[in-house]
């Protein structure tokens, strides 16, 4: 792996030197993201480097789950997308948690309040269902408050057209094997349908989703002479949007979703279960007005969630509920042509009970809310100087006052294709109510607090044809929140954990028909325990446009060593023992072809998964992908 470190940083000094002969044009990113100010900012402005999956990658990357999209992106490893269909997700992004990392549905923070970390189940989102997505890497909870503490996930979900009644249908089919299985049969299903348009002031969206897929087992074996029962999986995902436009200036936006799951599981690494499943069900609803006047935006972002889970494990049920509700009301103000301010105030509820024949805890007990007044200052000057500063007061019902806040300078040159960023920014996250009231759980627990540092710089070069940039950061968490495999308690860690790396990108348009990208992740924590974050990670993707109807993708990745902590129960006293052990690197070759039968009307594609068939460890003593591949259609009307 040396050699491929010593490649790319040959690979970003080389592309340095072409940046120092193109010295005389300017940076002109102006693709629009919103992400670090909440209002469109153009990329120029922006003090962050922002990834961004569009409407046009997401077809490259048909087939796919929003976790193996995720994925490809550089800081953002998402274990479990290699498993079969329904495994749990653990999303790491800058070796940060599950519970560090927000994520947004159009704007709008979601979280299952009775999940371990406070976090969200992307197994309940449909990628059928996605607009785009952007990625914002680093301590964010000045904007976005508690859970920010890596970075944020906004995901925004597909919109009405501009006809009065369009619509869409999909299917496709996969295989579903393990490696070394060749078994040609279709064993994953997703299909959907969803109308949508616009009428005098009215728009409209509606759809509907769903996904069965069986043939692989949780578990794996132990042996190559014992087969495991497949596991199946399967999702239903309605949704429905209604917008009003009464005037040119406001707008109002509803929505209401319905999620369910149902997942079989088992109990453990190599251990078969045939009775073990899961149900979730979600029910998400939302009222999202905008205004704008002369010199701003008002804004009121609103959504509650209840969502249930039931689980029957070891012979017995145990019975999940939750309840959220946010609402984040904000302002954007336009003090100076080249200053703006964002001021605002949320508020977040969470409660959660469960039962079971061993233990309950009442929604009475379990739960907390949080309102946090912010602002954040937008400055952006001719000379190219841009500054985004500000801070957040989070007043938590159980853990009081807590003060984050954000410094975000960046300089984008007039003569040079280049922009330099650099930031400081703090970050709190709350301990979840399962980790505060169930069995495991600690009352004495106290809130992480993170602090990130980053610099780095974006640059295009020859005529917009190159696309370079490259991030450094330094993160440090205190009083991070724990899980002891011996006590089977939840605890906070003694002393601080460092989290260093480098992230870096590069995108090549060689012509119009044929466009390479590639990442390179390094990230290294002090302390390591649990987290199944890979030290080095490598993304790569070839695009060529053969016809304007025809084209191809392929991708590679290259997982690095992940160290890994378990326990076993040796005879003859059976006490716990806490093993470690390191997770050997894997790589995977992918591939997409995709073609337009009708002008815009039909299109279809074919993919192919691990091409190589390669058999590696994912988590360990559970299964992975071998070779797979998926066909399906696209029927827009």
């Amino acid at each position: 792996m040396n050699k491929k470190i010593a490649l790319v940083s040959a690979f970003v000094l080389a592309s340095l030197g072409v940046f120092a002969q193109e010295n005389d044009s300017t940076l002109n990113l102006n693709e629009v993201v919103i992400s670090d100010s909440k209002f469109d900012l153009s990329k120029e402005k922006s003090g962050k480097v922002i990834a961004k999956i569009t409407a046009e990658d997401l077809k490259k990357k048909a087939g796919q789950s929003v976790a193996a999209v995720l994925s490809t992106v550089a800081g953002v490893e998402i274990n479990g997308n290699q498993s079969r269909n329904g495994k749990d997700l653990g999303i790491y992004l800058r070796g940060g948690r599950n519970h560090q990392v927000l994520i947004l549905i159009d704007g709008i923070p979601v979280t299952d309040a009775s999940g371990i970390s406070l976090s969200y189940d992307l197994r309940l989102l449909s990628v059928d269902q996605i607009e785009s997505i952007e990625i914002m890497k680093g301590a964010s909870s000045t904007l976005y408050g508690s859970g920010a503490a890596t970075g944020v996930i906004n995901i925004t979900l597909k919109k009405a057209s501009s006809k009065a009644i369009a619509g869409n249908a999909y299917m496709n089919i996969g295989t579903q094997n393990v490696s070394r299985q060749n078994d040609f049969n279709p064993k994953e299903y997703n299909q959907g349908l969803s109308v949508n348009g616009k009428l005098k002031g009215f728009n409209y969206f509606a759809s509907l989703n769903s996904t069965e897929s069986s043939g692989i087992s949780e578990a794996k074996p132990s042996n190559d002479y014992t087969t495991f029962e497949d596991d199946n999986f399967s999702r239903v995902n309605s949704m429905i949007k209604l917008g009003f436009t009464p005037g040119k200036k406001l707008t109002l936006d509803f929505f209401a979703d319905y999620d369910r799951m149902k997942n079989e599981f088992d109990s453990g690494s190599f251990a078969d279960n045939l009775e073990n499943f899961s149900l979730s069900e979600q029910y998400r609803v939302g009222f999202s007005p905008k205004l704008k006047y002369k010199k701003g935006e008002f804004v009121i972002n609103s959504g509650a969630n209840v969502i249930t889970r039931d689980f029957f494990n070891y012979g017995s049920f145990t019975y999940f509920k939750s309840r959220s509700v946010n609402t984040d009301v904000y302002n954007k103000y336009q003090v100076l042509d080249n200053l703006f301010i964002v001021t605002g105030a949320q508020f977040q509820f969470h409660e959660m009970s469960n039962e079971s024949q061993y233990a309950s805890i009442s929604k009475e007990t379990a739960k907390f809310n949080m309102i946090d007044p912010y602002f954040t200052a937008v400055y952006n000057s001719e000379s190219g100087l841009n500054i985004n500063a500000g801070a957040r007061y989070n007043i938590h019902s159980k853990y009081g006052n807590n003060l984050v806040y954000n410094i975000n300078p960046s300089f984008s040159f007039k003569e040079l294709p280049l922009k330099l960023i650099a930031s400081y920014s703090t970050a709190f996250i709350s301990p979840s109510l399962y980790q505060l009231y169930s069995s495991y759980g600690d009352l004495k627990l106290n809130p992480e607090e993170d602090a990130t540092i980053e610099a780095g710089f974006e640059a295009e070069l020859l005529s917009e044809k190159v696309k370079i940039n490259a991030v450094a950061f330094y993160r440090e968490e205190e009083n991070a929140i724990g899980f002891d495999l011996m006590t089977y308690k939840y605890y906070n860690v003694e002393g601080k954990n460092n989290i260093r790396g480098v992230e870096t990108n590069f995108e090549y348009a060689v012509n119009d028909k044929i466009k390479f990208n590639a990442n390179y992740t390094f990230s290294e924590l002090s302390k390591q325990s649990r987290v199944l974050n890979p030290k080095q990670k490598v993304n790569a993707s070839l695009d060529y446009q053969a016809t304007s109807k025809l084209g191809v993708n392929v991708s590679y990745q290259f997982v690095g060593d992940r160290p890994y902590e378990y326990t076993v129960y040796l005879p003859p006293t059976w006490d716990p023992v806490l093993m470690k052990e390191t997770l050997k690197d894997y790589q995977l070759v992918n591939a997409n072809v995709r073609y337009q039968l009708v002008k815009d009307r039909m299109n279809v594609f074919g993919s192919v998964d691990n091409i190589l068939d390669r058999d590696f460890v994912e988590v360990r003593g559970f299964s992975t992908r071998g070779r797979n591949f998926k066909v399906g259609f696209n029927f827009m009307f």
